[in-house]
C-alpha cells in the first residue's frame, strides 16, 4: 500500500439541522486501498479538529497495510489553495510533510464519486452549494536550458497496457488509480515522449515537480504546457506551426475521450526500450 496519503477537506453542499454547512475529510492512498471519512461542523472545522482525525486515521492505515506503529505517511497531498494555512499546520503536528499537489488523482476520482452517489442522498443537500475547483494559473515558464530535450513526439497506449506498468523499467514515476475510472480496457490513451541524451535528470528533476497535466494553450500563442504544483507552468514546445497544433488538439481531443487521463515519459533515445520517467497523469478539470 502507498505511503502517499491525498486528502481533501473542505465543506460540502450539505446543511445539517441547524443549517449549517457541514464539513467533511477524505483520506485516501494514492491508489484508493485506504479510504477514511470524517465529518464536522463548520465551527470545529480548524487545524485542531483535522489533527485528531488524521491521527485517528493513523492506526486504521497501519493495521490495514499491516505496518507497525513507527510508520508514517510519507508526505500528505492536497489540492485546495485555500486549505494552505489548515493543512500543513495539522501535518506538521503529526510530523508528516503537507504537499500541496494537483497530483492528487486518487481523492479527486472518490470527490467525484460522492457528489453523484452520495451528497444527493442527504437530507441537507444543496446542490448551488457545491465548492468549485479553482486553480490560478501562473505565467508559463520555459524549462531549464540544461533540462531541455532533444526532441520529442505524441503516442498513444490501450488501456490495458498499463497493467503491466509495475514491470516496466522504469527510474521515476508514478501511476494513478485507473481502475475507478471504469474505462473499456481498449481506451486510446495519449501520451507525450521526451528523448533527452540527460534523460535521467532531465527525469528526477521532473520527479520532484509534481506533475498535473499536459495542456494546450493557445493564447496569446500556441505552446504545450507541463502544468505542476498547484499552479506552475512549464513550456514544453513552441507550437509554430498550422499542422504542429493539429497534432496537439488531436491529442487533446484523446485526452478528453480518456476522461483526461495521459501520461509523459523520458527516454535517452526513441530506440530505447528503458523509460527515465514515466507518469501516468489525469487533468483535474477546475469547475
Amino acid at each position: 500500500m502507498s505511503k502517499v496519503w491525498e486528502i481533501d477537506f473542505y465543506s460540502r453542499p450539505i446543511l445539517d439541522e441547524q443549517q449549517k454547512k457541514i464539513w467533511e475529510l477524505l483520506v485516501c492512498d494514492s491508489q484508493r486501498n485506504f479510504e477514511f471519512t470524517k465529518v464536522c461542523s463548520g465551527s470545529q472545522a480548524n487545524a485542531r479538529w483535522l489533527q485528531e482525525a488524521l491521527a485517528e486515521a493513523l492506526p486504521l492505515w497501519r493495521q490495514q497495510a499491516n505496518y507497525g506503529e513507527q510508520d508514517f505517511p510519507e508526505r500528505i497531498r492536497f489540492f485546495r489553495r485555500s486549505m494552505k494555512s489548515i493543512i500543513p499546520r495539522a501535518c506538521e503536528a503529526l510530523e508528516i510533510p503537507a504537499q500541496p499537489s494537483r497530483r492528487t488523482f486518487g481523492v479527486y476520482q472518490w470527490l467525484c464519486e460522492r457528489e453523484q452517489t452520495v451528497y444527493p442522498q442527504h437530507p441537507g443537500y444543496q446542490p448551488m452549494m457545491a465548492a468549485p475547483m479553482t486553480f490560478e494559473p501562473t505565467l508559463p515558464k520555459p524549462l531549464p536550458d540544461a533540462l531541455q530535450g532533444e526532441g520529442w513526439r505524441l503516442v498513444t497506449l490501450q488501456l490495458s497496457a498499463f497493467e503491466e506498468m509495475d514491470e516496466w523499467d522504469i527510474a521515476f514515476g508514478a501511476k494513478i488509480p485507473l481502475a475507478q475510472l471504469n474505462l473499456p480496457p481498449e481506451t486510446a490513451i495519449p501520451g507525450l515522449l521526451i528523448f533527452s541524451e540527460r534523460s535521467t535528470p532531465l527525469a528526477g528533476w521532473m520527479s520532484g515537480l509534481e506533475l498535473a497535466c499536459l495542456k494546450l494553450e493557445m493564447d496569446p500563442k500556441p505552446q504545450l504546457l507541463l502544468e505542476t504544483g498547484l499552479s506552475d507552468r512549464w513550456v514544453i514546445a513552441y507550437l509554430n506551426d498550422d499542422p504542429l497544433v493539429a497534432e496537439i488538439q488531436d491529442f487533446e481531443k484523446t485526452k478528453q475521450a480518456a476522461q483526461q487521463v495521459h501520461f509523459v515519459a523520458v527516454q535517452s533515445s526513441p530506440e530505447s526500450e528503458q523509460f527515465a520517467g514515466f507518469w501516468l497523469m489525469q487533468e483535474i478539470m477546475a469547475a
